[in-house]
């Protein structure tokens, strides 16, 4: 099959080859004609599947034949950086149309926003916060819009996001066409799907486990010898686009660094970093300035970006979702990717789970030239606290007092 086979748009045709589809992925084959007849939708497919033009590409046919500066298509995104991705998508697809977009989301000034709200957008791409105070502040009207997606609902809900998405809800047209993606439907979602679409049509893609082109390798180890191991897989390891996850932000920026200390060019993304920040590290690592990213799960979802050859687990993730969201990202477009997850004895629970979804034992592995009997290393700091007094002040110099600021 095609892209000629859904009829589309002509104009719309350029963007599509511009773009790099050739052939539509089994989500695009299956709800990008259910899109188009102006179903309800409730989409279910893994990470890299293409799910983002399943749905913007049937907007943008249905924009076309009525375009209007008034926000007609709404979708709302749990993070920045897919709200941007799916904002450049549109870009990309729209060709040389004039269908005009937005991408909203905190972070970063609101008043080129609110000036291209006030002059007139037809689709607005947004993160439900921000979309709020447009909404309070008058500047966003929802009484137009026509088609409302909802993408990464498990992700929002996860996030904190379900009061927002009902309070937007309630500015937006009861007469709309509404479709909704999420990779798991928890019973919060379900209820959300039940109150919020109508005689929605079902579509469900690569469920509950990670594409078939990703192996799968666990590395068991002591906790205090992962950053050891680590850097010791890297060095044999083909480097050029690894993406490696941590549980926090401070362990995010402190690996970075040791892993640069290396000689490796290495970019973080996590929750400290500015929007200038994340912006910069998602484009370096994307066209190769940076060879490993590290970062926390704000990147595991959305992340598009093909080429990245492995995934590499530091710290076990918190679910088994959030596992297979982690290892999307590499394995895309059928090409082939590797994902290395660092085990300790505490993460014996979490890897019975995974391999319950992947319905199969994963392979352990052990480095032969690594000591894997390394003692922990003493800690011999003494905490300031327990310090003589002499120690910390020099008896022959005046006691200053310090202004708290």
């Amino acid at each position: 099959m095609n892209f000629d086979q859904f009829n589309l748009d002509s104009r719309l045709n350029a963007g599509i080859t511009k773009a790099g589809y050739d052939k539509p992925t089994p989500i695009q084959i299956s709800a990008i004609p259910l899109a188009l007849a102006g179903h309800d939708l409730i989409g279910t497919a893994q990470t890299g599947t293409g799910k983002t033009a399943a749905f913007v590409l049937p907007i943008l046919h249905k924009l076309l034949k009525g375009p209007g500066k008034r926000m007609r298509a709404l979708i709302i995104t749990p993070t920045r950086e897919l709200a941007a991705q799916i904002h450049q998508a549109i870009g990309q697809f729209k060709g040389n149309t004039n269908i005009r977009s937005i991408a909203i989301y905190g972070g970063v000034g609101a008043a080129n926003q609110i000036e291209a709200l006030h002059r007139g957008v037809e689709i607005v791409v947004a993160c439900p916060g921000r979309l709020l105070d447009h909404i309070q502040n008058k500047h966003a009207k929802l009484g137009e819009v026509e088609v409302l997606v909802l993408d990464e609902a498990d992700r929002m809900l996860d996030m904190g996001f379900l009061p927002d998405i009902k309070r937007i809800l309630q500015h937006v047209p009861g007469k709309r066409q509404t479709m909704l993606f999420s990779a798991t439907f928890p019973k919060e979602i379900e209820r959300l799907a039940a109150q919020t679409l109508n005689r929605p049509k079902r579509v469900a893609i690569g469920l509950a486990r990670p594409a078939h082109t990703v192996a799968h390798t666990l590395y068991p180890v002591p906790h205090h010898l992962k950053r050891g191991l680590l850097l010791k897989l890297l060095k044999q390891t083909d480097t050029n686009s690894v993406l490696v996850f941590t549980r926090t932000k401070h362990r995010a920026q402190r690996l970075a660094k040791q892993i640069a200390n290396r000689g490796y060019k290495v970019t973080s993304l996590h929750s400290n970093r500015t929007q200038g920040q994340r912006r910069q590290a998602l484009r370096g690592f994307k066209i190769g300035k940076y060879q490993i990213m590290v970062a926390t799960d704000i990147a595991a979802r959305g992340l598009d970006i093909d080429s990245i050859s492995h995934v590499i687990n530091y710290d076990m993730p918190d679910t088994a979702d959030a596992y297979i969201h982690r290892i999307g990202r590499t394995g895309r477009a059928e090409r082939t990717g590797e994902a290395f997850t660092l085990t300790t004895p505490d993460d014996r629970e979490m890897v019975q789970k995974i391999e319950k979804i992947m319905k199969q034992k994963l392979p352990r592995q052990r480095l032969p030239d690594f000591d894997y009997d390394a003692p922990m290393p003493e800690y011999t700091h003494t905490p300031r606290k327990h310090k003589p007094r002499q120690n910390r002040r020099s008896a022959s110099r005046p006691k200053q007092r310090v202004r708290q600021r």
